[in-house]
């Protein structure tokens, strides 16, 4: 299992590169599965997609009082994400972790 994650934590770690980290990530991952950076590919997309999708819908408000939550929100899930992989530990993150797991359990 520590070979494993010794392994995987280059591709974890660039899984949380924004969108373009996580697509570079799964091609790095694509020969040689590794369940460590699988598991922090599933979290990362899955904050991506949330980032994104939160942007879309919080542009249209043009408020800084909407806004800024919601880019302090993600930026500790993004904090939380990247410091569990640089650790080596599989901890999903808070709230929305387990739910990436399930929803993108086809990606490994």
């Amino acid at each position: 299992m520590e070979n494993s994650v010794e392994e995987g934590k280059t591709i974890a770690i660039t899984s949380y590169i924004l969108i373009v980290g996580v697509l570079i990530a799964m091609s790095m991952n694509s020969e040689n599965k590794n369940s460590f950076a699988s598991f922090h590919i599933r979290q990362a997309l899955g904050i991506s997609i949330t980032f994104i999708s939160l942007g879309l819908i919080i542009s249209n408000f043009n408020s800084i009082y909407i806004s800024l939550p919601m880019w302090i929100s993600v930026s500790i899930l993004w904090s939380y994400g990247i410091f569990s992989a640089i650790s080596g530990s599989q901890k999903p993150i808070p709230i929305l972790g387990h739910y990436f797991q399930n929803w993108f359990k086809t990606i490994s």
